[in-house]
């Protein structure tokens, strides 16, 4: 397979170069929600607003996003059709969940990844002194529609916001009118709150692993192939053919999530997979090598790479790194290694050249 250094460019999000909406959901003229950017860095998400940007427009059976939000912004509450992860990339966030946010609450901090059912109602605010992200990942190429909690209708109303059945929003005060053939969204009612989960603490906890909980094994088929890296899965069941152990997480999510620990100077030889790769760098530098062609991501940056592509990772920063990886289905394949010596000398004078 081969691909010019153009088209994976446009495989590339960068941080820097992300672009935000800041009026993505109905809460986006309320205090305290005023301040949010959201993101959709791969697939179109929930976003109510059709100029939401999308970064990268491929079909990869699930979404990824994210939200930046300086001290005090607050995400108000809502509940998703598919299942929601979000993996805290910087600051501090506090998660609240119930309708009216009062069932629970706890603080997660960097590398610290919780995953939230359908059907329950949660919202989170950045409680860092400094600007703040999330990466996220929702279910499903067509995640559905947000439903809010009852009382962020009546403060969206207040200020010139309409959300319509068929998932648009309405800005009143710039003379928007509700399309034709669409109508307002009826708010959730008292009543429809019965239609929710409520979860204990003890019961979300169960859907929380913090930074390090997930085991970093030595033993997975990536890593015996690997020089210097380690393995851990945060999502997903027990995987023979990859080597990996049952997750904390390992009810069917429709995708799986790992993060994997290089050490400096460490390296994954060349492979392909049977799923698009998604790769998230949560901290340090990583170089992907495919045939003669080489791209260098930092902190914060994403990437997806397509199946069936003979890649190589290399940790080129000097120091450790380490990287969050998506990829879809419930039972992924193991990687393809391979065994064209050719191929290996190719990227191996690249990887020393580097």
């Amino acid at each position: 397979m081969a691909m010019s250094i153009h088209e994976m460019e446009r495989r590339v999000v960068r941080y820097r170069d992300l672009i935000p909406c800041k009026t993505a959901f109905i809460d986006a003229r309320t205090p305290g929600s005023d301040q949010k950017e959201n993101f959709c860095i791969i697939g179109p998400g929930v976003a109510e607003n059709p100029g939401q940007h999308v970064h990268v427009k491929i079909a990869h059976g699930f979404n990824i996003g994210g939200a930046r939000q300086p001290k005090g912004c607050i995400n108000s509450q809502h509940s998703h059709e598919t299942e929601e992860v979000f993996l805290v990339h910087s600051g501090a966030w506090a998660f609240r969940w119930g309708h009216d946010g009062n069932d629970g609450e706890v603080v997660l901090h960097p590398g610290d990844v919780i995953s939230i059912p359908v059907s329950v109602f949660r919202g989170f605010e950045c409680v860092s002194d400094e600007e703040s992200f999330l990466f996220a990942i929702l279910g499903g190429d067509d995640p559905g529609h947000v439903t809010w909690a009852p009382y962020v209708f009546e403060q969206a109303k207040e200020h010139g916001l309409v959300l319509t059945k068929g998932g648009r929003l309405i800005d009143t005060v710039a003379g928007d009118i509700v399309p034709e053939g669409d109508e307002p969204c009826i708010p959730t009612s008292t009543d429809d709150l019965s239609n929710f989960r409520r979860m204990t603490h003890a019961e979300m906890a169960e859907w929380i692993v913090k930074n390090g909980e997930a085991e970093l094994s030595s033993d997975t088929d990536l890593a015996k192939h690997a020089t210097g890296v380690a393995e851990a899965s945060i999502i997903g069941a027990a995987n023979s053919g990859e080597g990996v152990k049952v997750a904390k997480l390992s009810t069917p999510h429709g995708f799986h999530f790992r993060r994997l620990e290089f050490g400096a100077n460490s390296s994954i030889p060349p492979h392909s997979r049977s799923e698009e790769e998604v790769v998230f760098v949560q901290s340090g530098v990583v170089t992907l090598f495919w045939g003669d062609k080489h791209i260098e991501l930092g902190r914060g940056d994403t990437i997806t790479v397509p199946k069936g592509l003979v890649r190589s990772w290399w940790s080129t920063g000097g120091g450790p790194l380490t990287v969050y990886v998506v990829r879809g289905g419930d039972a992924p394949s193991a990687a393809k290694w391979v065994e064209d010596e050719a191929i290996k000398r190719q990227q191996s004078a690249l990887d020393l050249a580097s």
